[in-house]
């Protein structure tokens, strides 16, 4: 595993998931060593077969022979997959305000101006990415328990795809590490109907009003057809995880219903998924009147 990611998005969080999950972790190996201790790891008496390393910006320069350096383990017949980091700007701009540390590339001091740099450098990284997780609205327990969650068990093989859906609100922003987003503001809206206003969408009674409507029961089939047509594409391209974003104006209702039922649909197709409901706790005063 070679977790990596932007700054104080969590890398030394989910190097202690691992250590605790019986991975072998290392900090901030410069990217050029990373072949010889791969060779290493291979030729020790322990044979260690577990490992998980935190890559970053830290490294300088070296950070750059990061792909370089991946082909090689690649030849060596080992398989390591990209676990990326990222946070919302305004979000890592508040941890390091909170923590008083300095942004690496912050060399006027501006944290901001580092994190826009560090973000730019990363592009390509996050692009071959395996797996990108959005800490922005994540505790510290919870992020602990989605990387457990996820790498607890033995990984799945490369062709079975794992796929996160996550629901949200518009109002409260898109998850950035949605490889998918689904607008479904246009279906009726449960906010609107006094009884139903305050009951979340897991609420048996949202539910019955969601799936009543005809517009709903249209717009799953034909998401399912598609999601039946389009993630053996995505299999058969070698991506092994995938996220998709369902959003309505305040996450509490449509969204929530429609990502039960696709998460449902999914399971039956015989794929590995995991549902999180972003925003459905958020405080009904702050949604206000467009849920």
């Amino acid at each position: 595993m070679i977790i990596t990611g932007l700054s104080g998005a969590g890398k030394s969080t989910v190097m202690k998931v691992f250590e605790d999950l019986g991975f072998f972790c290392v900090d901030n190996l410069p990217p050029a060593l990373l072949p010889k201790f791969a060779d290493l790891c291979l030729h020790s008496e322990d044979k260690v077969r577990r490992v998980a390393i935190v890559i970053d910006i830290r490294g300088g320069e070296f950070f750059d022979d990061l792909f370089s350096a991946l082909h090689q383990v690649a030849r060596l017949g080992l398989r390591a997959d990209i676990l990326f980091l990222d946070a919302a700007d305004d979000v890592l701009v508040r941890r390091f305000k909170e923590t008083r540390r300095k942004h690496p590339l912050a060399q006027t001091g501006r944290v901001l101006t580092g994190i826009r740099a560090e973000r730019r450098r990363l592009e390509a990284v996050k692009g071959r990415a395996h797996r990108v997780v959005d800490t922005s609205t994540l505790t510290v327990r919870e992020l602990r328990d989605e990387i457990a969650s996820a790498y607890r068990r033995a990984r799945a093989p490369r062709r079975q795809l794992e796929v996160s859906i996550v629901t949200f609100g518009y109002k409260y922003g898109i998850p950035i590490d949605a490889d998918l987003i689904l607008d479904v503001r246009f279906l009726p809206n449960p906010h609107y109907q006094p009884a139903l206003r305050p009951l979340p969408g897991t609420h048996a009674r949202v539910r019955k009003f969601v799936m009543g409507q005809s517009q709903t029961r249209e717009f799953i089939a034909r998401l399912n057809e598609f999601g039946d047509y389009l993630l053996p594409q995505f299999v058969a391209e070698g991506k092994n995880h995938l996220t998709i974003g369902l959003g309505c104006t305040g996450g509490r209702h449509r969204s929530v219903v429609l990502g039960e039922e696709l998460a449902r649909h999914l399971r039956r197709r015989g794929y590995r998924v995991r549902v999180r409901h972003r925003d459905l706790r958020k405080d009904d005063r702050d949604a206000g009147e467009s849920q």
